[in-house]
């Protein structure tokens, strides 16, 4: 890390090297030590360090102090934890992708089940078991979809790495010949898709940044952002444009839905609601469990595949609509009785907004099934639903991103009105 104009040098100085413990690890993947300042007798200043893991003592090197805390690189682990293993990726720690490679598979699923209890205790206020993680059936090759950068060089004869950012920087790219989380078949695209980049490279092609799409679909790999790709989850096929969003690791969503599907079921509800419905994954895979199943999406391409798809999966008591999900409510079939109805929810990364929440609410379904991709933002809505009379019945997360910080996590919440 390059030094910065103005450097807080308190308390430490630029590049300082101290050494402490590694007591936990955060939800961003780093591990966290305290250390006692000059002139105090308890270790309370927090310091983050990456690729560090709990018991660990370690050398490391600051690099930014903030009001509260610092920041500061791996030097030396001088006491490595019992759980530290040999990374696979060469690239591991330049390469910001992957946050875990160094610590054993069932460690990360125990640390990820931890943060999500820390998150609802410290986030929504709530004391609640958390079940553990549903581990991936792969630990690496199972990513189906992966989106390599690289910048117009500028020198011609020297090819530009193509990757992802460097591990801690915004614009730096590492170049990544191999990605070991990604499918196979996408590996040996990937050795033809970067040769054709340098080949163009070379010849003074590009004058702008781009970003590279490579999707699997069962062995079969795309690079074109609209080609039609099929995915196979259990008995569905379902069928999406490449640059569509869907869930990236295939391996898990035959558990992944069906444990979706139990818990909007469970509750009796004969209808089902599924807000953010994409190409239909979701509502397809559970409309078995119900007599109807209503989905909104705002992509009008996802939507026209989600009606493709139920036609094509001989599903006829599904219906799909090109809406935003806030409004999907007001437009609802009269038969959709908000008492016999469950919602299954999978917003964006950022959460639920406010009016769609404040609609959701005036509806009062009987069961809403809230998956999400960043527990953090799921926490701070759970607050909402809690305060608008639902009861938490079941927390439930599943690793779709072995090797990385990531996770997603079904809460299911029952209206006591």
């Amino acid at each position: 890390m390059g030094k910065k104009n103005k450097f807080n040098d308190q308390p430490f100085a630029y590049h300082a090297e101290i050494e402490l413990e590694i007591a936990t690890l955060t939800n961003l993947g780093s591990g966290l030590g305290r250390v006692a300042l000059p002139g105090e007798t308890e270790a309370k200043w927090v310091v983050m360090v990456p690729f560090t893991l709990p018991g660990e003592r370690v050398r490391v090197r600051i690099f930014r102090n903030h009001k509260n805390f610092s920041e500061a690189d791996l030097v030396a682990v001088l006491s490595p934890s019992p759980h530290r293993v040999a990374p696979t990726c060469p690239l591991f720690a330049r390469c910001g992708g992957c946050q875990y490679q160094h610590l054993a598979y069932a460690e990360q699923l125990a640390w990820k089940q931890q943060q999500v209890a820390e998150l609802l205790q410290h986030l929504a206020g709530v004391e609640f078991p958390v079940s553990p993680v549903v581990a991936s059936p792969r630990e690496l090759g199972y990513r189906s979809k992966i989106t390599p950068h690289f910048n117009p060089p500028r020198d011609p004869a020297v090819a530009p790495p193509i990757g992802f950012l460097r591990q801690g920087t915004r614009f730096d790219i590492v170049d990544v010949p191999r990605c070991p989380i990604a499918t196979e078949a996408i590996n040996e695209k990937l050795t033809e898709v970067r040769a054709r980049v340098h080949t163009r490279a070379a010849a003074g092609e590009y004058q702008r940044s781009a970003t590279l799409l490579l999707r699997d679909a069962g062995g079969a790999v795309t690079t074109d952002y609209d080609a039609v790709v099929t995915e196979t989850v259990g008995d569905l096929k379902l069928h999406f444009l490449a640059r569509d969003f869907f869930q990236n690791n295939p391996f898990i969503l035959p558990a992944f839905t069906s444990y979706v599907r139990t818990q909007a079921a469970a509750s009796g509800a004969r209808f089902l609601v599924d807000a953010y419905c994409g190409s239909g994954l979701f509502a397809l895979s559970a409309a078995s469990a119900f007599e109807r199943v209503a989905g909104v999406e705002i992509s009008e391409s996802s939507v026209r595949f989600a009606r493709e798809n139920a036609a094509a999966n001989h599903i006829a008591n599904a219906t799909f609509l090109a809406a935003d999900a806030a409004t999907i409510f007001a437009g609802l079939d009269p038969a959709f009785v908000a008492a016999d109805t469950a919602v299954v929810i999978d917003p964006p990364r950022k959460g639920c907004d406010e009016v769609f929440l404040r609609q959701l609410f005036a509806f009062r379904p009987r069961t809403v099934v809230y998956v999400s991709c960043d527990p953090a933002t799921q926490m701070r809505d759970l607050k909402g639903f809690i305060a608008a009379g639902y009861a938490l019945t079941a927390v439930q997360p599943f690793d779709l991103f072995p090797q990385t910080r990531h996770l997603e996590c079904v809460i299911t919440l029952r209206c006591q009105a």
